[in-house]
């Protein structure tokens, strides 16, 4: 019996120290980037005033309440328009709204799909393509490219970068959930945008509000099956190919943020399914790459499959401090793991999140939104069991501004 004892006693130790080491490298990461983008500077660029051509994809699933107003807004770059096409890729749209696009100077091309992705739906919209293009800007049915958006794409280009990832900001903060998942993802492109830039890593792609090489992202895409998370496969495809994403931090497009529980779930939900499949898929030639060919950028995008979300990672351990806490002061029950650690984790992280959260969201409308913080959570843990064929079906979350 006392043998037992000793190997449960030693079991629960080591998965407490496990659990602890994990929590305690993934609030490290995080630190470490928020505290290096402070330090990233705008790279100094050549000025190039030789245009390119540029085809600006815009794939549009069901997104009738939206694209037309998006195709008309992305007329209105400064920059001469025999040098850039709009292409909509038309899935699933109604009449009247192919209609309307047909009517503006823009491409429209119509697929249909048994699954839709993104992926097919740019893969058949380069196909279909008639023009020699230079680079190619990816967008969301959503998103409104500030003015001089692709005069900015094109001096980046100009200067070098094969692929760049802009600044994608909130176009609405109208509810509470828009402002949490605005903050979300500004303390991402902080993190691991601006942070891994000063770092000189690759920066991580988004989706949309991305620009490529326009042979390179052609050739690329052509391998690219995946049903959720096309841009966490091009990162893991780029990275192999050991080519550096650049990360424009004064060049804007506007993002439609979730604006309630319902699109929040359906949004986490096909991001956490990502996580899961890239983490498995390429774990071992994520080691592989560091050790046979130093290709951190590699290993990096691999550990980042590893870190948990920023809500889970934050939820967690505030309840696991809490937990410890209890333990060690309210019931004089002793752990393996003091709970001083934990402590130190929540505050680590804390300080990260403080660090990484742009000043201008420092007001009363946030902090009424972290209300919601703890049902995002919930929603976020429920989730993690809760994946099945999540990755199996393209789960679209509508756009379309509602009022709060």
């Amino acid at each position: 019996m006392e043998t037992l004892s000793l190997i449960f006693q030693y079991a629960v130790q080591g998965i407490e120290l496990a659990f602890v080491t994990y929590f305690t490298l993934s609030c490290l990461y995080v630190l470490v980037f928020a505290i290096a983008g402070h330090t990233y500077k705008k790279r100094k660029q050549n000025t190039n005033n030789e245009l390119s051509k540029i085809a600006v994809f815009i794939p549009a699933y069901k997104e009738d309440a939206v694209i037309v107003d998006v195709a008309k807004n992305a007329l209105l770059q400064q920059y001469p328009p025999s040098f850039f096409d709009v292409i909509v890729i038309a899935d699933s749209l109604q009449v009247i709204t192919l209609d309307e696009l047909r009517k503006l100077p823009i491409k429209v091309v119509e697929v249909s799909f048994e699954n839709s992705t993104k992926a097919k739906a740019l893969n058949a919209a380069m196909l279909d393509a008639d023009k020699a293009y230079d680079y190619a800007i990816v967008l969301d049915a959503d998103n409104i490219m500030e003015p001089h958006f692709l005069a900015k794409m094109n001096t980046a280009f100009k200067n070098g970068y094969r692929v760049v990832q802009a600044h994608r900001k909130a176009k609405n903060l109208n509810t509470p959930f828009a402002i949490l998942d605005a903050a979300s993802e500004e303390i991402n492109n902080h993190v691991y945008r601006r942070g891994h830039s000063a770092f000189g890593l690759s920066s991580g792609l988004i989706g949309s509000g991305m620009g490529f090489e326009y042979q390179l992202f052609k050739s690329i895409m052509k391998k690219i099956t995946a049903v959720g998370g096309f841009d966490k496969e091009l990162e893991f495809e780029l990275a192999k190919k050991n080519i550096t994403i650049e990360y424009l931090q004064y060049t804007v497009v506007l993002d439609e943020k979730v604006q309630k529980s319902s699109g929040f779930s359906k949004q986490r939900r096909r991001w956490l399914a990502t996580q899961f499949v890239y983490l498995k898929k390429y774990y071992k030639t994520g080691f592989r790459e560091l050790f046979s060919n130093g290709n951190i950028n590699f290993f990096d995008k691999v550990f980042q499959m590893i870190v948990p979300p920023r809500i889970l990672l934050l939820g967690i351990t505030a309840i696991t401090t809490l937990v410890y806490g209890l333990l060690d002061f309210g019931f004089n029950i002793e752990t393996y793991v003091s709970s001083h650690l934990w402590l130190v984790n929540l505050t680590l992280l804390v300080v990260a999140f403080v660090l990484a959260l742009p000043r201008s969201f420092y007001n009363m409308a946030t902090l009424k939104a972290m209300v919601s913080i703890p049902s995002a959570f919930l929603r976020m843990f429920y989730l993690l069991f809760n994946l099945k064929g999540a990755n199996t079906k393209f789960i679209h979350t509508s756009h379309g501004v509602v009022k709060s």
